[in-house]
């Protein structure tokens, strides 16, 4: 069952499954530019990384995204990380 999210410039990703994560990562990304979001902080949590790394992953590969960053202690510390999209 495919589930609605508003497009908004936070993703959280806390309620999906880490499997899902890089395909929901992807359409998030090209619904959030088609949108007119250039900037995305996406919460994957601190736990033990393996989130983080997967998030990261699908980043470094996607033609949209221009640059990533660690968000700053009062946007989630190492627990979130801030994108920067393409811009049209």
């Amino acid at each position: 069952m495919a589930v609605e999210m508003p497009i908004e410039d936070v993703l959280d990703l806390h309620t999906f499954l880490p499997k899902e994560v890089p395909d929901l990562l992807e359409t998030y990304i090209e619904a959030c530019r088609q949108q007119g979001i250039y900037s995305i902080r996406v919460i994957h949590g601190k736990g033990r990384g393996i989130l983080r790394e997967r998030v990261h992953a699908v980043l470094r590969r996607h033609p949209l995204v221009v640059s990533w960053t660690p968000a700053p202690p009062g946007a989630g510390g190492w627990g979130a990380t801030l994108v920067e999209l393409r811009r049209r």
